[in-house]
């Protein structure tokens, strides 16, 4: 047995070391976004695919009989491929989807299902903070005239895809008193995150309490319908006894 391990989050991080030491097989997957990831415990390879039909052919190569997907919550395309492939080929398929986050007491939180939402909640003098990635940044366009702010892992390549926008350089973990800390020194208004769940965004959310902060959470895509050989959990102890159970 091969286990393939689709990487790239805190959850896939935590699986990794569960597997590191049970003499599996298992090989992590990285598709490559951060310049400099935090290695892995386990054989990692770094970069996508090249499509659906190449995925297939790496699995049939790299004799591949289990996947899990602990991807971003975010990642619906490789996710949806994942399955999708898994299921013509009968592949056991495990994804790992964390529980969204839930709004608590004294939180003002809206949620959006697009990014040019954003635009018509947000007055012209907003300092808005994008908690959402790299790769969304240009859905974000018509916030052009206010003052955008978005948090990079590494030195960004390009410059901000629109007029206004500033990026921020840091390396996560981040806690509540450096969130808060960071909003109150670069005059945050706004906080517009993605609805991903877990620990790690979380510092956000609760730095925007505290500071009474409007928050626009973006709406999760859909999770794909999974097949007979398919399942879901919501943790990594759930992926962990699914693998000790193939």
């Amino acid at each position: 047995m091969t286990l393939l391990l689709l990487a790239g989050t805190g959850e896939a991080k935590r699986i990794a070391w569960g597997l590191a030491d049970t003499g599996r097989s298992v090989v992590a997957s990285l598709a490559g976004v951060t310049r400099s990831p935090d290695p892995l415990p386990i054989p990692t390879r770094i970069g996508g695919f090249g499509g659906e039909a190449a995925f297939q052919q790496y699995l049939s190569d790299e004799g591949i009989t289990a996947v899990v997907d602990a991807t971003h919550p975010f990642a619906d395309q490789i996710t949806n491929r994942t399955a999708r492939v898994c299921g013509a080929l009968g592949l056991p398929y495990c994804q790992v989807l964390r529980p969204e986050w839930v709004a608590e007491e004294k939180d003002d939180w809206t949620e959006i299902s697009a990014p040019h939402e954003v635009a018509d909640l947000v007055p012209p003098d907003a300092v808005v903070f994008l908690g959402t990635g790299r790769q969304t940044l240009p859905e974000f366009a018509n916030l052009e005239g206010r003052r955008v702010l978005a948090r990079m892992i590494d030195a960004p390549m390009v410059p901000f895809p629109f007029e206004g926008g500033e990026f921020v350089i840091g390396r996560p973990p981040f806690d509540v008193k450096s969130e808060v800390a960071l909003f109150r020194a670069l005059g945050v208004t706004h906080l517009v995150v993605k609805n991903s769940g877990g620990k790690g965004g979380r510092p956000k959310l609760d730095a925007a309490r505290q500071l009474e902060l409007p928050v626009f959470l973006l709406d999760r895509p859909k999770a794909p319908n999974l097949g007979e050989t398919a399942t879901r959990v919501e943790t990594v102890q759930g992926a962990l006894e699914w693998v000790a159970a193939l």
